[in-house]
């Protein structure tokens, strides 16, 4: 099974901010494939709920779509639900470190400073798990990154917001179906002609 898990913070407070692409990811795929992401998976540690999934197959393969219900800090949490090899576990996130409609795939790496990031290593216990990250930054950057990226999209800002989520969750399908090299060579690049 492929499964992909997507950060954010739960709850309609943070709906369409940019620490929530991830979600929005999520959201995209489960509305193409029509899923419905309800059913909760429990934390093997103190069996409370720790994400909510749903599935869906891509021709022989099964996919799972998955949102921890955590706050973004310990979305590692939502990991230790997931069974199988590293390599099938795709995290999406935002960057601020990344341009406003840039999309990168990486079949590893450090967190960049993404807290999300950093819990799923701390849970992980490694770097070596594939992620899509999806540049939410502005040049320059304000100072106080906290309230940046809990902030929702400027209305100027939102076409190339929709557009890097949808091309990111294209990336994710071809991820599905292709591997991460099939990808990365499609997908790292910039967003181009949003109208």
């Amino acid at each position: 099974m492929k499964v992909v898990v997507g950060l954010g913070n739960p709850g309609h407070t943070y709906h369409g901010t940019r620490h929530n692409v991830g979600f929005a990811v999520i959201q995209r795929l489960a509305e193409r494939h029509q899923v419905e992401i309800r059913q909760a998976t429990l934390s093997p540690v103190d069996r409370r709920p720790a994400s909510v999934c749903g599935d869906y197959r891509d021709g022989d393969e099964a996919v799972r779509l998955l949102m921890p219900l955590t706050m973004m800090n310990a979305s590692g949490e939502a990991l230790r639900t997931v069974e199988g090899p590293l390599a099938d576990r795709l995290v999406v996130c935002d960057d601020v470190n990344l341009p406003l409609g840039t999309i990168r795939l990486r079949p590893q790496g450090s967190s960049g400073g993404h807290h999300g990031l950093e819990s799923c290593l701390a849970v992980l216990g490694t770097d070596q798990f594939p992620r899509l990250r999806i540049g939410v930054g502005t040049d320059p950057l304000p100072r106080e990154l906290e309230q940046f990226v809990l902030s929702p999209f400027r209305s100027d800002e939102r076409p190339i917001a929709e557009t890097a989520i949808e091309q990111a969750a294209d990336a994710c399908e071809l991820w599905v179906r292709e591997g991460m090299d099939a990808a990365m060579n499609r997908y790292n690049t910039r967003v181009q002609n949003v109208e």
